[in-house]
């Protein structure tokens, strides 16, 4: 449109320019040459007034744009001010409603938080006063419990009953060191060693898995002494081997009770590393071996102090045991540094570790160990952790976090005694079963019955040297 308007003007101005060329020439009486000159000015005259005037015209219209703009810049800045105004009150209200919110919630949470730490140490208190009734009562255990889960399932076992209360040492009352090793001798002698179970059970559904077999001894005035009390003085009156071959044949029994009413339930035996090294090891060896079907369901328990003082003669026990199918374990542990798959290669399937060293509750050199790495660790060759002493909640909550699959303490069970007829009716049992073994030592046939009747006889006579 605009270039339009130029032609228009451009013609406009060439004809006005030629009508007063012709004019002067044709009426005034002007050469052509001058009537083309003045023409020719009036021309230019025209051209520049134009282009003055539409010069004028653009800047008149762009300054009212300018106008327009600055207008617009204003009204637009007078709304950003007002949108900022509007942030910085629903800001400020934003942050006055967290402020009442927090300071509402605060005495909340502090109750909150008091509530949880006094219920923790409830469960502390009421852990810490199990332990102190059950050193008070000795062990805390009670006379008649059944052995191992009823035939429903391995998840529950069945209430024992009351028992009057028991008292710690009291055989040992006035004796001096050779007076008690003559008593504690006597004892295994006359099989006065009973055999209590603890369970071991799976976290976090607690259902059990394994028992542990412990050993008390059950002086002749009725008193029972837990096995950290009697124990120093078997190692000193060197009846280690005695009290294990008792304790092998007490599991043996058990083990074969156990496995009428479930094939999944297993049974740790202590042995001591000294017996591994006896002269009455090979015949052990005869009645295991003759008792070799259990051996998914046995497994013998050393400590690390012992494994780490095994020698090659140990190693060799060792390598005799696990020929014949029975797994082990390590127990008391003082740290966490163990050689995993050295352990694996000797037929170590489980390693038990206190909670407290687990969860880093105690000092030592391998207090920095992390228990999540230290399972993680030992499931990669094929080794099973255990936490035992486990004596309230808030340490299970504490070990689920590690991944640790299995539990053992005085929150799930205390260490329960075995029926004495529950041992007779195993014993019958395996007197019936069991194939028939050669004794290339004494060139006569051993069976199952006279392998048991082999190691009863060691235990009565003290035919053993440590």
């Amino acid at each position: 449109m605009v270039r339009l308007s130029a032609i228009f003007f451009a013609i406009c101005m060439v004809v006005i320019a030629a009508s007063v060329g012709a004019v002067l020439y044709l009426r005034f009486g002007y050469t052509i040459a001058n009537s083309a000159l003045i023409a020719l000015g009036i021309l230019s005259a025209l051209a520049i007034y134009h282009g003055v005037a539409g010069r004028k015209q653009e800047r008149t219209e762009v300054s009212n744009q300018i106008s327009s703009l600055a207008r617009e810049s204003g009204d637009i800045a007078r709304q950003v001010a007002e949108l900022g105004r509007r942030l910085g009150v629903m800001e400020s209200k934003v942050e006055t409603g967290l402020d009442k919110a927090l300071s509402s919630a605060q005495p909340l949470a502090t109750e909150i938080e008091e509530l949880s730490r006094q219920l923790q140490q409830l469960s502390e208190s009421v852990a810490q006063h199990d332990i102190a009734l059950g050193r008070e009562r000795g062990v805390e255990e009670e006379k008649h419990p059944v052995v191992g889960p009823p035939a429903d399932g391995p998840g529950t076992t069945a209430q024992p009953a009351p028992a009057p209360v028991v008292r710690k040492i009291a055989a040992f009352g006035g004796l001096d060191q050779d007076g008690i090793i003559a008593l504690v001798r006597d004892a295994i002698g006359a099989q006065r060693i009973d055999l209590y179970l603890q369970p071991i059970v799976t976290l976090p559904q607690r259902k059990v898995r394994y028992y542990e077999a412990v050993s008390r001894l059950s002086a002749g005035d009725g008193s029972i002494v837990a096995a950290a009390d009697f124990l120093p003085y078997v190692k000193a009156g060197s009846l280690l081997p005695r009290l294990d071959s008792l304790s092998v044949l007490r599991c043996v029994q058990v083990v074969r009770r156990l496995s009428v009413k479930n094939q999944d339930i297993g049974l740790f035996c202590n042995l001591a590393a000294a017996t591994l090294t006896d002269a009455s090891f090979p015949k052990l060896l005869e009645f295991i071996e003759a008792n070799r079907a259990i051996a998914p369901l046995l497994v013998f328990e050393f400590t690390q102090s012992a494994v780490r003082a095994m020698g090659p003669a140990e190693h060799e026990g060792l390598a005799a045991l696990a020929e014949r199918g029975f797994r082990f374990s390590m127990d008391n542990l003082t740290d966490l540094r163990v050689e995993p798959r050295e352990l694996t290669e000797r037929g170590f399937r489980f390693i038990k570790a206190s909670a407290a060293l687990l969860l880093n509750r105690v000092g030592g050199p391998t207090a920095s160990t992390h228990a999540a790495a230290f399972s993680d660790l030992l499931g990669r060759f094929g080794i099973d952790l255990i936490a035992e002493r486990i004596e309230s909640e808030s340490t299970v909550v504490d070990l689920l976090d590690y991944d640790v699959r299995f539990g053992q303490g005085f929150l799930f069970s205390p260490p329960r005694p075995v029926r004495a007829e529950a041992l007779q009716g195993a014993a019958a049992d395996a007197g019936k079963s069991g194939p028939t073994k050669t004794n290339e030592t004494a060139g006569t046939t051993l069976d199952t019955a006279a392998a048991r009747g082999g190691v009863v006889q060691l235990v009565r006579t003290g035919q053993v040297r440590s």
